[in-house]
């Protein structure tokens, strides 16, 4: 027999640390190996949004203040993070919904927060214009490339199931932004009649306690960027297919609208509904698999690959390829939810964060 079959593991899924708290959504990893999480405000009302993993503590970061917010408008502090991103630089980056409990958003509250490691102090807020951010936006994952424009620009999905979804650019030197793909079929979820994903032989779906059940409706979701920043992948998360757009068209504020969805290119079906997305230097694509408790891998000729597969991976959610050879993941059950559970909780502490090597041992193909 040549490896694992049926639903045994496959890859070495390493756990880093357990969370006996509040569900974690996202996780990066510094140069020097500094790990960083974030909770949500959602129902669990997490007391802080960002922390540090030291010696095995989750330590608020950057400090207790940026995690006591005055309101949902309050620039100066955390509202609700989504995700945080390490970028090329090595400086976190932190994506702010603005939006706890997924309420509609004001200005000041939806904003993206740079934190110098070196210092560990915040040195850069942008906050977003209600037209490129309105009430009805859920920032979600960012993206950066800085080899464009003066200090690089960041691209920012919108997962609203409430509104238009859409791509937000910023531009890091002047704090500029705006919005692309906005209502574009390739950034909305997909209609139940062509989805219906099932996680744990269960139909995901909101289901109350009382009433009908409904389809979930969360826009794009997941992104990454090329090797050679030329193109900028995307995907739904209630959706199987890929999509990718011309990164230049992106971030030339001077190209029209209909010029930037011309470039978009449908990448096809991969097999599975994804949360995160991510990307290495050797032109690999990486999707977490909600309805498989793994990580596929795409190669850069096109074909499919399962990274890891492990039943501890309950809804994988975001990934972070770092330095150190690894890729990072988090799973935080979030299937399990009240809301999707006819008003159950059955989620099981602790949620996970794990790694696996980038390049470790065999993997199974999958046509």
């Amino acid at each position: 027999m040549n490896g694992p079959v049926g639903d045994e593991p496959l890859g070495e899924l390493e756990l880093v640390h357990t969370f006996t708290g509040p569900m974690p959504t996202g996780v990066s990893v510094s140069h020097q190996g500094r790990i960083f999480i974030n909770f949500p405000q959602w129902s669990d009302d997490p007391h802080v949004s960002v922390v540090e993993l030291r010696d095995g503590q989750e330590v608020p970061y950057p400090d207790q203040a940026w995690n006591s917010p005055s309101g949902v408008d309050d620039a100066g502090a955390f509202v609700s993070v989504q995700s945080i991103v390490v970028d090329p630089a090595d400086r976190l980056w932190v994506v702010d919904t603005g939006s706890p409990k997924f309420q509609p958003t004001k200005p000041g509250g939806p904003k993206l927060v740079r934190i110098d490691l070196d210092t560990d102090t915040v040195a850069q807020v942008i906050t977003f214009p209600q037209d490129v951010a309105p009430s009805t936006t859920y920032l979600n994952d960012v993206r950066f490339d800085l080899r464009k424009g003066e200090a690089g620009v960041a691209y920012i999905t919108d997962s609203t199931d409430s509104g238009p979804n859409g791509i937000i650019v910023v531009d890091l030197a002047s704090g500029a932004s705006w919005r692309r793909l906005h209502d574009h079929p390739s950034t909305k979820a997909d209609p139940v009649t062509t989805f219906r994903p099932f996680v744990e032989g269960r139909p995901l779906m909101n289901q109350p306690p009382d009433g009908p059940s409904k389809p979930l409706a969360m826009g794009s979701d997941g992104i990454a960027i090329s090797a050679d920043g030329a193109r900028l992948y995307y995907s739904p998360l209630m959706s199987r297919h890929l999509h990718s757009v011309s990164a230049d068209a992106l971030a030339d504020p001077s190209v029209t609208q209909e010029a930037v969805a011309a470039t978009v290119v449908d990448e096809g079906d991969k097999g599975t509904g994804s949360d995160g997305l991510e990307s290495d230097d050797k032109g690999r694509l990486y999707f977490t698999s909600y309805e498989h408790n793994a990580v596929l891998r795409r190669l850069p000729d096109g074909e499919y690959e399962t990274f890891v597969h492990d039943p501890r991976l309950l809804w994988p959610d975001t990934m972070s390829v770092a330095t150190d050879g690894y890729l990072y993941v988090t799973a935080n059950q979030l299937h399990r939810q009240p809301q999707y559970q006819r008003g159950q909780d059955l989620r099981r502490k602790p949620y996970g964060l794990f790694r696996v090597r980038v390049d470790a041992g065999p993997v199974l193909l999958r046509p």
